[in-house]
């Protein structure tokens, strides 16, 4: 089965364009099914046949993984990891029977996503002004992150050439290789002004070919990877806020809710965050709607929480 799983992502890969996150978890979810039908019916990865699979052994692993804990969305993304690779099978002819064919996906959680409030982010821009050309590239790091909400991987990818700052944009390439262009607000245009004044003073001697064209540069002088900005985030986030998620994905999760807040269109805030569909944007809302009630709670004469003070 193990030879099924490498052409199984390998046509992710290839035909499907899949990205390396989702490829990742694909095969870490797959790799933990294997392991577990191995433990079940005493045999190697290797000498399992796909088409003996039943329905039941995919709902004793599910049942396993809710027994030790995980969280629906975990499992619902497993579930989905198994029906997409038996279809994948099945309709290749692998297999005659499609075990997970009708497998229910658990309805994942609704968590409403982490954010940071306006003055936080502002007293974060505030503690990198410094000069030097290390803090000059954090700062530039944080307001495009806040100034346009694109993904870790989108920053981590950008290229000195996808930025124009004379058109007041940045050209993003996310999920499936799918481009898009996000415009760029005065802040964050004037600190990758100051950053490209000082970008070069960050290169070494391992500075390739490749990393010369990065935007970002990491601390060895090659292309700045995502374990280094969520460092940096993380270390922003530290001093200025209480959040317990201190993390690029924060501040993405603050730009929309603030964009919205402000009354922005939701469908241009799907465009911003290059969602493929309107309902992946729709959980913003109703973090608006939670900030809502608690202004509310707090400050309307008639509302419960302050009829409960006034009376203690």
């Amino acid at each position: 089965m193990t030879d099924q799983i490498e052409k199984y992502i390998g046509f992710l890969k290839v035909e499907r364009n899949a990205s390396e996150h989702t490829i990742t978890s694909y095969r870490t979810d797959l790799e933990q099914f294997v392991s577990f039908l191995s433990e079940e019916l005493g045999q190697d990865s290797f000498s399992i046949d796909p088409g003996n699979i039943q329905r039941i052994d995919i709902r004793l692993w599910l049942g396993k993984l809710n027994e030790e804990g995980f969280s629906r969305n975990s499992i619902a993304r497993k579930t989905a990891s198994l029906r997409s690779f038996f279809k994948y099978l099945f309709t290749r002819g692998v297999i005659e029977k499609n075990p997970a064919h009708l497998l229910i996906v658990p309805k994942a959680e609704k968590r409403l996503p982490k954010t940071v409030q306006p003055e936080e982010i502002s007293r974060m821009m505030e503690l990198a002004s410094a000069d030097d050309a290390k803090t000059v590239q954090h700062r530039a790091i944080l307001e495009l992150f806040y100034s346009t909400g694109m993904r870790l991987s989108e920053l981590t990818g950008l290229n000195v050439d996808d930025i124009d700052l004379r058109a007041a944009q940045v050209k993003v390439t996310g999920k499936g290789n799918k481009q898009r262009i996000i415009p760029l607000g005065g802040e964050a245009i004037k600190a990758c002004k100051n950053h490209l004044k000082s970008r070069e003073e960050l290169f070494s001697s391992k500075t390739d070919g490749n990393d010369y064209k990065a935007m970002f540069i990491a601390p060895r002088g090659r292309r700045m990877y995502p374990r280094q900005v969520q460092n940096i985030v993380k270390h922003y986030l530290l001093q200025t806020s209480e959040i317990t998620q201190k993390s690029p994905h924060v501040i993405r999760h603050s730009f929309a809710t603030h964009m919205l807040d402000a009354g922005a269109d939701i469908r241009i805030i799907k465009e911003f965050l290059g969602h493929a569909s309107l309902g992946a944007t729709q959980i913003y809302t109703h973090t608006s709607v939670e900030r809502l009630k608690n202004v509310y709670s707090k400050a309307h004469p008639r509302a419960e929480n302050n009829i409960k003070r006034q009376n203690i």
